[in-house]
């Protein structure tokens, strides 16, 4: 049977771009006037700096691995 559309079986689409777009609005308005990406993404970066500082030898090696790898960024890289 070559027709798609049958009594058991309809072909529709949606379009959920106006969803998104109030999806995204709520967003926005749920972390206010004071959010500041640029300082979020600072703060990211310290962070990660933090977590990964005063590691032991065999810690750094794993960390080293992990970077070699591709699994972690490396510290140029954040």
């Amino acid at each position: 049977m070559n027709d798609r559309q049958t009594s058991d079986h309809h072909i529709f689409t949606l379009d959920l771009t106006e969803h998104e777009v109030r999806r995204r609005t709520e967003v926005l308005a749920a972390l206010g006037d004071t959010w500041d990406p640029i300082a979020v993404m600072e703060g990211e970066v310290d962070a990660n700096r933090l977590l990964y500082s005063g590691l032991d030898a065999e810690q750094q090696a794993t960390y080293d691995m992990l970077v070699a790898a591709g699994v972690l960024p490396g510290s140029g890289q954040d």
